[in-house]
């Protein structure tokens, strides 16, 4: 009888471990990547053969990721700039962290449409596709607003 209580014992023991260990190398739900998502995109209306596009990538994932490049079918280049003490320069990438996210907007960091195929008017959607060191491309569509636009969201 003490043989089989100890067998029993030892099976649970083990049985335990076992399931214990599996969970551990799930993980949980979460995968350790970026999981990102774009909002409050625009382009204002251009007035030259220049143009700028904003908007907001919220990463809600545990992993960090970086906006390597952008293209569009408008523009013969499109570049990610910084701003730094009211200078701007262009940049490889920007940051997007994990749990949190990289804002393009007037007067900080932003998108230059370089070489202007066409000037987009007001009402018209610009598509956009935005590469990621680690993350697949996401595409997007920034509607052409006025000129002199100012989001309510303040970018």
């Amino acid at each position: 009888m003490r043989r089989r209580a100890a067998a029993a014992l030892a099976l649970a023991a083990a049985l335990a471990l076992a399931g214990a260990l599996a969970l551990t190398a799930c993980g949980g739900s979460d995968d350790g990547s970026a999981r990102l998502s774009v909002g409050a995109a625009y382009m204002p209306q251009p007035v030259s053969d220049l143009a700028a596009g904003f908007l907001t990538i919220t990463n809600d994932g545990d992993a960090a990721d970086r906006l390597t490049s952008v293209s569009s079918d408008v523009a013969g280049q499109v570049t990610v700039h910084e701003t730094v003490d009211g200078s701007m320069r262009e940049v490889e990438s920007l940051d997007i962290p994990a749990h949190g996210s990289l804002v393009l907007e007037s007067g900080g960091n932003h998108l230059m449409f370089e070489q202007l195929k066409r000037k987009p008017k007001q009402g018209q959607k610009v598509s956009v596709e935005l590469r990621f060191a680690h993350s697949d491309p996401v595409t997007v569509e920034l509607p052409v607003k006025p000129a002199t636009y100012r989001p309510p969201t303040g970018h």
